[in-house]
């Protein structure tokens, strides 16, 4: 049986749990809860199948083999600085942006396993992107833990520490940018006379239909595009307009300067 501890109640570390016990079945899975908001705690034992128990940060850590940090990141050093204290060695998932591994091992303290992550919200509808990376004391066995936590709502992929800032501009930051997105083709369809409704469903379905297409075929990108252009016709000319306008561009930009300002929060 998986013991889990999840400190921070909120929506990402409800998602997690969720999807694990989805994935390992409520008989597979041994749950505590820790959050400063009773309520919070309240809410997601309502919403889980398994056993789970409330309790201190502390409390949760000694009952538990894994533990999510799920809290803010202001809020981390003196959480971590409490946890230290308790009594063995175990797992600790970060979800928290910004937060360095050394700092997250100084923290914790000598004895701890330490594992950062970094998910998106699409996690919260199971269709999360999530990248980790291993501290220095993480086994292999820890990063399939991490894999098996974090892919039970969405895809998971393990990188370097020194690529979870790049990790947090495309995946992390990402959503904004569909979302974006999104509205525009909306907003195309709109002025030439679709009910808003009906462009909106269009649109977001288009994309999803096209991100399950990259993931399922496993076919370039390039080669699914050609599928949909024909010569002289309707594609072609609207990928003029969007190479013309500099869309390619536009988005690979936002990816760096994403990337620039997480590397600058994290040096704060």
């Amino acid at each position: 049986m998986l013991k889990i501890g999840l400190v921070g109640c909120g929506k990402m570390g409800g998602a997690l749990l969720r999807g694990v016990e989805k994935t390992l079945g409520k008989a597979g899975l041994s749950v505590a809860l820790s959050d400063v908001v009773p309520e919070a705690v309240e809410a997601l034992r309502k919403d889980l199948k398994c056993a789970a128990a409330a309790g201190t940060p502390v409390e949760v850590a000694a009952k538990s083999d894994v533990v999510i940090l799920a809290v803010k990141p202001a809020d981390m050093k003196a959480l971590c600085e409490t946890l230290a204290k308790v009594k063995g060695s175990r797992l600790f998932l970060s979800i928290a942006a910004g937060l360095a591994l050394p700092d997250l091992e100084t923290w914790l303290g000598p004895r701890q396993r330490v594992i950062r992550s970094m998910p998106n919200t699409p996690a919260l509808v199971n269709a999360g992107a999530a990248a980790f990376a291993r501290g220095s004391k993480a086994t292999s066995a820890d990063a399939d833990t991490a894999r098996a936590i974090l892919g039970a709502v969405g895809t998971v992929d393990e990188v370097s520490e020194k690529l979870l800032d790049a990790v947090t501009g495309l995946s992390g930051s990402g959503p904004a940018y569909v979302y974006t997105i999104i509205e525009a083709l909306a907003d195309g369809g709109v002025l030439m006379g679709l009910p808003r409704a009906a462009a909106v469903r269009l649109a977001a379905q288009t994309v999803a239909g096209a991100a399950k297409m990259v993931l399922d075929t496993g076919k370039h990108t390039g080669a699914l595009r050609d599928e949909v252009t024909s010569p002289g016709g309707t594609t072609i000319a609207g990928l003029e307009q969007l190479e013309a306008h500099g869309l390619r561009n536009a988005l690979m930009q936002a990816v760096r300067k994403a990337t620039e300002r997480a590397m600058e929060l994290g040096k704060k």
